[in-house]
């Protein structure tokens, strides 16, 4: 190779980079840390309320936006907090989605301990610099009026505590409506998908903006 297209390789590599600085610059990264509502559990993974989000972001101007989906199906807001400081350190996001709890609800686990271990996220979000919405939940009322209420009160209290964007109820309009529940009465079938995203959208979309 003669130094005529060494010169001409070089100029080229150096408008590329170029071309690319802006949009990796203007790249932006959205975690989801959730549990199987929002790991498609019982559904196809193209039609779950995750997939049909990207499909939202670049829909209404907002493509810039990265989707990072690190919901597992079972997890506990324990196993969220374990997992989350790595998570962090590798997608350094800038909007984290936390909708865990409803296994710790269903599980009976005691108030103060999922409360303990969700504001132990929230914090190490803020921490990192980014801005967290909290998706409140709640459990069917045969586990008790006291301890039902206890739980559905955790996620208005951290919202207030620590000033997070708060989704009210995931499943508003869903988890008592025929046919958008699948047969364990647990999980949102598929067609309760777009109406997952559309409880979470009005929150979501103000953080991301």
């Amino acid at each position: 190779m003669n130094t005529a297209q060494l010169t001409v390789r070089s100029i080229l590599f150096v408008v590329l980079a170029w071309l690319s600085a802006p949009a990796l610059a203007n790249q932006n990264t959205l975690l989801i840390m959730g549990d199987s509502l929002s790991a498609a559990y019982g559904v196809p993974s193209e039609r779950a309320w995750v997939e049909l989000l990207r499909e939202r972001l670049n829909r209404n101007g907002l493509s810039q936006w990265q989707v990072v989906n690190a919901s597992i199906s079972g997890e506990t807001t324990d196993g969220g907090a374990r997992r989350l400081p790595e998570l962090l350190k590798e997608n350094n996001p800038d909007v984290v989605v936390i909708e865990l709890g409803g296994n710790d609800g269903l599980r009976g686990f005691p108030p103060n301990v999922i409360e303990s271990n969700l504001a132990d996220m929230i914090t190490r979000v803020q921490e990192s610099g980014a801005r967290t919405v909290l998706v409140g939940m709640q459990i069917p009322p045969n586990y008790g009026q006291r301890y039902t209420q206890m739980f559905a009160d955790i996620f208005p209290k951290l919202s207030d505590r620590y000033d997070t964007a708060l989704v009210p109820f995931f499943l508003q309009g869903i988890y008592d409506e025929d046919g958008l529940m699948q047969d364990d009465g647990i999980h949102p079938s598929e067609a309760a998908q777009p109406k997952l995203l559309d409880n979470i959208w009005p929150v979501l979309k103000q953080s991301l903006e």
